[in-house]
């Protein structure tokens, strides 16, 4: 059940943070989760979005450099812990998490996180075998 990222490389100068989500906007495209890490001179943006292809094209047709990765997103119990039991899963199989983000959802008592792993498809069958929840790309948006 992957769910797809765009990935946006970012000059670090100010505006350009600014320019990149008025352009997503003015396009109709929503914004559910972001993520940013940044060196001196550039940063990678991370955005989940509602329409993922159209802000793909409507990026690169602005000039800038894009990608699309495939991610999970798993839903937690928003409490202590919550995160770590289903970070455990994916260690103890031996999975290792590039990069996680995470983002509050309409239901109360819950969160999502998004998650970067080498295998998407061994993840997804160690997390549903532990009962973890995997999420769906239209399920952020509902």
């Amino acid at each position: 059940m992957p769910i797809k990222q765009i990935s946006i490389f970012v000059e670090n100068k100010p505006g350009r943070l600014a320019d990149i989500t008025s352009l997503v906007a003015e396009k109709g495209i929503d914004i559910r989760a972001l993520s940013i890490a940044d060196t001196t001179d550039y940063g990678i943006l991370r955005l989940i979005v509602n329409d993922p292809e159209k802000a793909e094209a409507a990026l690169k047709d602005s000039g800038l450099t894009v990608s699309m990765t495939n991610v999970l997103g798993i839903g937690i119990p928003d409490e202590p812990g919550g995160f770590s039991r289903a970070i455990r899963v994916l260690a103890d199989a031996g999975i290792s998490v590039e990069y996680a983000y995470a983002f509050i959802t309409p239901e109360v008592g819950a969160a999502y996180v998004i998650i970067r792993v080498e295998n998407n498809e061994d993840a997804t069958a160690v997390l549903t075998k532990a009962g973890i929840k995997l999420i769906e790309q239209n399920e952020i948006f509902a």
